[in-house]
């Protein structure tokens, strides 16, 4: 029975940098949780920068030998009595070298390296946290951010939260005091928002509770709910609020399909809350 070839000293190189990018990539998930930053020492951080230089060095360990060999033969004429003596030497010297990875090895190695050293994409809680620039009250109303429809008028048959906004809703809930308020025309267009709400889940899975939904019976009414909660954010769709609300709040994003044509340096504007925060 034919023994079955062992893997070259290139190959075991190449399984052992993968499990380190495996381990590398597990401890570096871990370390962007909210309660790992916190904890992170100079401990951590020298843990992951040691795995990372073991990584570069055995790499360039398996290829020196190789460009080494390169650089070291020199360039001359040879003639033809030469050349049977010259292979001859070259056979004894190949039977004393030491095994040198084939380029197909080294592009194995190159891949995995590669692979190891990409850039670790941002979760959506740490996309939401930067966005906020650490503001921790944020103020947004109801129509056409939050629910489907877009007027009170409509508020009075129904109420429909956008699916698409939960995730970032949860998200924002986590990291900030968030206040929902909006205008409605009678009693009933309130209880179907908050019954609309309660359905989506947003006061059992987020931070969110019914006193921090607020609802006024005029725009003027919700500009003075901002003023008074003075948050860091407030997001609106009434280009005429945003602009009354530069002077006072730190950020605002102005939801809108079209750019205002002039908006102040720190309102923002976006066709939804989940294409600014990048959940879409």
């Amino acid at each position: 029975m034919a023994e079955s070839s062992s893997p070259s000293p290139t190959e075991e190189i190449v399984r052992l940098i993968k499990r380190l990018s495996a381990y590398v990539a597990f401890k570096m998930s871990s370390l962007f949780s909210t309660s790992s930053i916190r904890n992170l020492d100079s401990r951590s951080i020298g843990a992951i920068a040691g795995l990372a230089i073991a990584v570069i060095f055995t790499w360039r360990a398996i290829r020196t030998p190789g460009e080494q060999r390169q650089r070291r033969q020199p360039k001359r004429r040879i003639n033809n009595a030469e050349t049977s003596s010259a292979a001859a030497a070259q056979s004894n010297v190949s039977s004393v070298l030491p095994e040198v990875s084939s380029p197909r090895e080294d592009n194995a190695v190159q891949d995995v390296v590669d692979q190891f050293f990409q850039p670790v994409k941002p979760t959506l809680g740490q996309i939401v946290r930067q966005k906020l620039s650490e503001g921790r009250k944020v103020t947004c109303r109801l129509l056409g951010v939050i629910l489907e429809e877009t007027s009170p008028e409509e508020l009075q048959k129904q109420a429909t939260v956008r699916s698409s906004v939960l995730e970032v809703l949860l998200e924002i809930t986590k990291y900030s005091d968030l206040y929902l308020m909006e205008r409605v025309l009678d009693d009933e267009s309130e209880a179907k928002v908050l019954q609309a709400l309660e359905n989506a889940g947003v006061f059992t899975s987020g931070g969110l509770v019914k006193d921090k939904v607020l609802f006024c019976s005029t725009e003027i009414g919700r500009t003075s709910f901002v003023r008074q909660l003075e948050p860091d954010w407030h997001i609106d769709t009434n280009p005429e609020i945003s602009t009354q609300l530069a002077r006072f709040i730190k950020y605002q994003l102005h939801v809108a399909t079209v750019k205002p044509e002039r908006t102040a340096p720190n309102v923002f504007t976006s066709q939804s809350i989940e294409q600014f925060f990048g959940s879409v």
